[in-house]
């Protein structure tokens, strides 16, 4: 059973980032493994009308904060120190989705494999691995 629900997610997104407008949501939280879905309006766009690089890395690192509190609950104080991301097709659509896997949770790190795609594409658009540096306990 995962430690931190889609709807205790979003509530949190909701109250710790304000003003953050259209944004993404959490769809899925289970043990490991969560997704994020955005609908994507003009500002998530780039010249082509392309989902911009920036929109993508940010829902890579916003899934993979997520995935991270499937497995500790609420943990605000998780950061991100490595994002790594490959663009592999252009991203045209409106509706992205994200979907975060654990590669590894350490005591110190966590890192997550991330794949971003237009919601009912096959294939990625992009793919993320993202390290977490966690707080120390105690």
């Amino acid at each position: 059973m995962t430690k931190f629900n889609a709807d205790e997610a979003n509530a949190f997104l909701d109250s710790a980032f304000k003003g953050r407008g259209r944004q993404n949501q959490v769809i899925l939280m289970e043990p490991g493994r969560a997704i994020m879905r955005l609908e994507a309006d003009e500002t998530h766009l780039r010249p082509g009308g392309y989902i911009s690089g920036p929109t993508q890395m940010s829902l890579a690192d916003s899934v993979a904060y997520m995935v991270i509190m499937t497995q500790t609950g609420l943990e605000p104080m998780a950061v991100t120190s490595n994002l790594n991301i490959n663009f592999l097709r252009p991203c045209i659509g409106t509706v992205v989705v994200a979907e975060g896997k654990m590669m590894k949770m350490g005591q110190a790190l966590a890192v997550i494999d991330v794949d971003i795609r237009i919601e009912g594409a096959d294939k990625p658009a992009s793919h993320a691995i993202v390290t977490y540096a966690l707080p120390r306990k105690g």
